[in-house]
Order: C-alpha cells, then structure tokens, then sequence
C-alpha cells in the first residue's frame, strides 16, 4: 500500500483483527452485488469506502422518484438513469480506487453463474424470490460464499451462506423454492428507509469478515430484525438433507 491508502484505511489498520494484511486483502477482492436497491446501496458504499478492489454491480433498473426514500446511494439528479450507472457515480466520488463495473442487466442462469465465477463474496439485495433462488444456485455450484438479505415493511433479515463448506445450508433450505410463499415486494407493500439501511450495512460487514478472514458472524446463522420493536434474533441454520438445491440426493 502507497501513503495515500494507508492514511485512507488507517482506521481499519489499528484493528487487530485487520492490520494491513486484512486490508490488503481487501484491495484485492472482488464482490458482486446483484440489485443496487435499497440493501446494495448501503452495502456498495460500504464495500467501496473500505477499500475492496473491484465491485460488480448488476441491476437491470433505473433510478425514480420513488426509491430515493430509501436508496441512498442514488441522487434526485439521476433519475431516469440505469441504477448501475447512478451507482458507479457516487462510488466513484467515495473512493475512486474502487474498479466499480456497471452491468445494466437482468442477469439469467448462464450470466450469473459465469458473474458468480469471478467474485469473491456475492451479495444477493435483490427483491424478488426467483433471483434469490437462482443467485442461490449460482453460488451453490461455484463454491463462493453468499450474503443474503432481505427487508419489508419493518422485518428484516440477513444470513451468510459459506458455500466453501460442504455442510453449509443454502437459501432453498431456509426457503424451499416448492413452499407457498407470497411474493412481498416494498413497492405494494412499504418498507421503513432506515431498515434497508440496517439490513444493507450488515451484509457488507459480513461481506468484510469473509474477505478478511474473520470467522466470527453470520455464517449458517439467520439475523433477524423488527425494527418497529426493535427485537433482534439470531438462530443457528441447519443443511436439509431433503433440500432440493444442495440435499444429499442431489449429485
């Protein structure tokens, strides 16, 4: 690291936990974040302030009036701009380090497992069930550890997914693709702003720790969170043998 990034980073440095090893490591990292919503933004600013070297940013979306409530990373000057293209803006002016490449897509099972193959953490702030079951699948196949998050209303929850273990659980095991599950989206439904911002800055503390190295958070736990109550719960995931992603009858 030159000056410049050892002042940047110096805060991360003086941890123990991190030092310069732990950043370096960051600078060389690669993170693919699908959906640059109301968790991606948080967690992309994040990502990009500490130093992690490239960010992938897929959404195929563009910025109006009515996300600005809650996604942060955007600007009342771009809307009716592509999401990606607002984003990599604003990560550019935080830290312009950062490689940020701006995919405007809606990625399909080839793309995302080929998007997955090259990062190093995946970052699933998506907001509908067949792109968490399919960035789930991506992962699962490639081995890459997987942050999944998720807000409505007031409930949010996060949950990291290590697939570099063979007995990690996977999303299908939580939520089985086969359940009946309604479909609740913030845009018919509502979602309190600074709980995507809750949700959104964990998965990228737990992205962090991945890269770092750091074992202790969430990995084969689910966090969950009320914040009308503000109740907060972790429990322990378990691998289902019968999960029809990464069951053992699946070869």
């Amino acid at each position: 690291m030159n000056d410049q990034q050892l002042l940047r980073y110096s805060r991360h440095i003086l941890l123990n936990e991190i030092g310069i090893e732990g950043q370096q490591r960051l600078l060389a990292a690669r993170v693919l974040i699908i959906g640059l919503g109301g968790l991606g933004s948080p967690a992309a600013l994040y990502l990009a302030a500490s130093g992690v070297g490239q960010l992938i940013l897929c959404d195929h979306d563009t910025v109006e009036l009515g996300n600005l409530q809650r996604q942060i990373i955007h600007r009342t000057s771009t809307v009716n701009q592509t999401k990606v293209a607002s984003a990599q803006v604003a990560l550019h002016d935080i830290n312009p380090e950062v490689a940020c490449i701006a995919l405007n897509i809606r990625a399909d099972a080839a793309q995302l497992r080929e998007l997955v193959g090259k990062a190093d953490v995946v970052l699933d702030c998506s907001d509908t069930f067949a792109t968490r079951y399919a960035v789930n699948h991506a992962c699962l196949i490639q081995r890459k550890p997987l942050v999944s998050g998720a807000a409505i209303q007031f409930d949010g929850q996060v949950a990291v997914f290590d697939f570099r273990r063979t007995d990690a659980p996977c999303y299908n095991c939580l939520f089985p693709e086969d359940s009946v599950a309604a479909e609740l989206r913030c845009a018919t439904t509502g979602v309190f702003a600074p709980l995507t911002g809750i949700i959104g800055t964990l998965q990228a503390a737990e992205t962090l720790k991945l890269l770092i190295g750091i074992e202790r958070g969430l990995s084969g736990k689910l966090l969950t969170i009320n914040a009308l109550d503000m109740n907060i719960t972790r429990s322990m995931l378990s691998k289902d043998p019968a999960c029809n992603a990464c069951g053992s009858s699946i070869s």
